[in-house]
């Protein structure tokens, strides 16, 4: 059984206060520059049904936005449609201000880990290069700036010393680190990652969030998959929550709320009071009300 964990103090925020799908973003939204935007999407695969419907949200530049919600919930497809790995049926998707599908270099993708052929003969300097493919006149005879590029990235991420491994053999701290470089290869100033925290040790987890407080300092917006509830609710500035339609969007205080949670997780949330404390356990197979 997949749970995820959480413990909240508890705050006296409205629980649905700016956390209905037509609030894209908060007051102060338009001092900033807006890096995300997402309005009224929908999108599916061929042959199927519609897997999401009704996304509208919008994430300031460096923002950092977790998404949570139970298995099937339609995390990854989100993140394809914005990738532009497959298509949307309705809405619109801006990236920097840009139609996505004309800024895709904009956007970078960090997959989960069961959606690689780990057991494909390439090397680490090999994965990260092809973060350049997109910049490179002469793909694929790289230029020295690729080359310059991606050991300045090998260095920034602390895998100087095993550029050379294959990706079969790193941990999977290391695997995470990797294929987020690759990402900045090609220069994204949004980064998509898709259950980073997943099948990683408590170590590699406190590696990727020491790397996202730096591409944070370098005004790199964040949108994060995670079953991590509490990791959600402590190192993010907002939280989506997702069950195939956007059930709430705003700062942790107000989606960690039993009655906002229950909108995803059904009768899969239990919550239990401990002090001052709320403690969430989230059933992530047992979502139905």
């Amino acid at each position: 059984m997949n749970q995820t964990v959480m413990k909240q103090t508890v705050t006296q925020s409205n629980p649905l206060s700016g956390a209905t799908p037509n609030q894209t973003a908060d007051s102060h939204t338009h001092h900033q520059s807006v890096a995300l935007n997402v309005h009224n999407l929908s999108a599916g695969y061929p042959g199927d049904r519609q897997a999401i419907s009704n996304i509208q949200f919008a994430i300031k530049r460096g923002e950092r936005v977790a998404i949570i919600g139970p298995n099937g919930a339609g995390k990854s497809t989100l993140f394809k449609a914005i990738a532009g790995l497959i298509p949307f049926t309705t809405g619109e998707i801006s990236v920097q201000g840009e139609d996505c599908r004309s800024s895709h270099a904009y956007v970078g993708y960090v997959p989960q880990q069961q959606d690689i052929d780990w057991t494909f003969p390439v090397s680490v300097y090999d994965v990260i290069m092809m973060g350049r493919a997109r910049h490179s006149k002469w793909f694929p005879w790289w230029q020295q700036s690729d080359h310059e590029r991606t050991k300045q990235l090998l260095a920034q991420l602390s895998l100087t010393s095993i550029a050379n491994r294959q990706i079969g053999e790193l941990s999977g701290g290391q695997k995470r680190r990797v294929f987020i470089a690759r990402a900045l290869a090609q220069e994204a100033s949004v980064l998509l990652m898709d259950e980073p925290f997943t099948g990683v040790d408590t170590t590699a987890e406190q590696e990727i969030m020491e790397t996202l407080d730096v591409l944070r300092n370098q005004g790199i917006t964040i949108l994060l998959a995670t079953h991590n509830l509490e990791k959600a609710a402590s190192a993010f500035d907002k939280i989506l929550l997702l069950k195939q339609q956007q059930l709430a969007y705003g700062p942790p205080s107000e989606i960690m709320q039993p009655d906002v949670l229950r909108l995803a997780f059904g009768g899969g949330l239990s919550v239990f009071q401990q002090g001052n404390e709320t403690i969430f356990i989230a059933d992530e197979h047992g979502a139905n009300s």
